[in-house]
């Protein structure tokens, strides 16, 4: 048995490629991501992976439109997405396959083409 707590998770991602990891693999990466209300992660996009989000608690804003409790949201690589945390929240992330280095922020231009 392998066993640890979330907040000794880098950025609440507890598996995939990368190190600390309860499950080292490349197949996948999951986290329990806890935000303040008002955090905001800049615009960006995968190249590689499918990005799945569910929201457990709180409220968010995705791809322009508001999310609560129970949605869950798929991005395809290549579209790109802001975030904000409406509310205090919580969601769980999964990225298939685990891509390392597969988080591209978008330039101005980049986001204005829907990169």
């Amino acid at each position: 048995m392998i066993s640890a707590h979330i907040d000794a998770m880098v950025k609440g991602w507890f598996v995939g490629n990368f190190s600390p990891t309860l499950f080292p693999t490349e197949s996948c990466e999951v986290a329990v991501k806890k935000y303040a209300a008002g955090t905001k992660e800049d615009k960006h996009y995968h190249k590689i992976a499918t990005e799945i989000t569910v929201v457990v608690t709180g409220r968010i804003r995705m791809m322009g439109k508001e999310w609560g409790e129970g949605d869950i949201i798929v991005l395809s690589p290549g579209e790109a997405t802001d975030f904000e945390a409406i509310t205090d929240s919580i969601n769980v992330v999964v990225k298939l396959p685990g891509a390392t280095n597969d988080k591209f922020l978008c330039s101005e231009q980049a986001a204005g083409q829907g990169a």
